[in-house]
């Protein structure tokens, strides 16, 4: 028989042995509450069914929770991609925009009306990840392309490497889970530099992944392969050690990562 208090209490000691080096790594928000306009809500329920009959398939949606703080982590093809994902989830979904997304009028109306997230170039990384802790302590959905930028390669493999973002904002909010979402064809519906206009009878598949959090890979032999015991002897280390070893973790998970969007048909 399956030891279901053993399993749960040694998840609550990793987690509280985790809490002590978050003490010195966790990404604080600012306090922002992000709620979804109302054009986010009509979106939800009118475009999904209409991008269906537009040739679009999405496959494993039971995968994405109803409600609470969630990350998605997709590939990276297409300026349609955020579009496609938002309106799958049908959930108040918030990505991190470059501001200039925000100043074309083909593109500026969704952001607003979706409430997208602004960030500044000049601000650097540091403030956007503090805006993706807000979307999740709102309780809503943050998108995330960890590749940081579309994929402007010509011929596959498209998929770029991974930044470390998506990592350091999932141990910042350790119980939240990540959702991998991998998806072919948004590229030949929006082709980068070329299009300047999506041609939306293209098809294009979106499979989502199992979620797992940040403490599940942590514990995790084939992720983290982290202990209770590991974990506190890192605690008790000089914060530079803390913060090295924590960088290495972040790479591990975000490198797992992108090998699951490769598993899950990211071209």
């Amino acid at each position: 028989m399956i030891d279901l208090a053993g399993i749960e209490q040694m998840a609550s000691e990793l987690e509280s042995a985790w809490g002590k080096i978050a003490e010195t790594t966790a990404i604080k928000g600012t306090g922002r509450k992000i709620s979804a306009p109302f054009l986010f809500r009509a979106l939800t329920w009118t475009a999904q069914p209409l991008l269906r009959l537009l040739g679009a398939r999405f496959v494993g949606l039971e995968h994405i929770p109803r409600r609470g703080p969630a990350i998605v982590a997709a590939n990276h093809l297409s300026h349609v991609d955020p579009l496609y994902i938002i309106t799958a989830i049908r959930r108040a979904t918030h990505y991190l925009t470059k501001d200039d997304h925000f100043q074309h009028r083909h593109t500026g109306w969704f952001m607003r009306g979706t409430g997208q997230i602004k960030t500044a170039r000049e601000s650097g990384a540091s403030e956007a990840l503090s805006s993706a802790i807000d979307i999740l302590n709102s309780g809503n959905v943050l998108g995330i392309f960890p590749e940081g930028t579309r994929s402007k390669r010509t011929e596959a493999p498209f998929l770029l490497p991974g930044k470390t973002g998506v990592a350091r904002v999932a141990s910042s909010r350790p119980n939240v889970p990540v959702i991998p979402i991998a998806h072919r064809g948004t590229r030949e519906k929006m082709i980068p530099n070329t299009d300047k206009f999506p041609k939306l009878l293209k098809p294009a598949t979106f499979t989502f992944g199992r979620p797992i959090t940040w403490l599940e890979w942590l514990g995790d032999a084939q992720g983290g392969g982290q202990s209770v015991d590991s974990l506190n002897r890192l605690a008790r280390q000089d914060e530079a050690q803390i913060r090295a070893q924590h960088a290495k973790l972040c790479r591990k998970f975000t490198d797992q990562l992108m090998g699951s969007l490769l598993a899950l048909g990211a071209p």
